[in-house]
């Protein structure tokens, strides 16, 4: 009887020193797992047909971490898709037709090392709400609980902008009783 309260007591200390040091790491509120050791669907993407110049010599010289005329392309390939200009995309910084835009969401400043601060604003939530001690053991998806506080309830927001008048085609009919 005694050596089972003591085996207990070992075993209650044990978990919560193992559960104590995972502290230090950055907590994972949305725990996902693949079942298997396989690849990963959504990380393998098709390459293009291999297409032959007419001229070989046309061909550039190959570059370590370079790019490749087979490689796949998506946000070109939508823009290409919806009828737009594909070289719009590569153009670097902010189109000189965005410039009224930019203007009026910087009107009150930017704070240019934003990411970084919510970044870190992000780490100190998570690390407040990272879940109880069996919730970290058993690694238990915490995510919707912690974030709920912040969590913007879209029935309510629905019928709020419907009684100020406004119309949504791609919302729900209203239900009347």
């Amino acid at each position: 009887m005694r050596v089972a309260r003591f085996s207990t007591l070992i075993l209650v200390v044990a978990v919560a020193v193992v559960s104590g040091c995972s502290r230090d790491k950055q907590p994972q509120l949305m725990n996902i797992r693949t079942d298997g050791s396989g690849p990963d669907e959504f990380a393998i993407l098709p390459n293009k047909p291999i297409e032959v110049p007419e001229d070989l010599a046309s061909l550039p010289t190959p570059t370590p971490g370079g790019t490749n005329r087979v490689d796949p392309t998506p946000e070109i390939d939508v823009v290409v898709a919806l009828g737009g200009n594909p070289s719009r995309i590569l153009q670097p910084g902010i189109p000189s037709s965005d410039g009224a835009l930019v203007a009026q969401t910087t009107r009150f400043g930017v704070a240019s090392e934003i990411r970084g601060t919510l970044a870190a604003e992000d780490l100190e939530y998570r690390r407040k709400n990272d879940g109880r001690l069996l919730e970290r053991v058993f690694n238990v998806n915490v995510y919707f609980r912690a974030y709920r506080p912040q969590a913007l309830d879209q029935n309510a927001e629905l019928l709020r902008w419907r009684r100020a008048g406004a119309k949504n085609v791609g919302a729900p009919p209203e239900v009347t009783e």
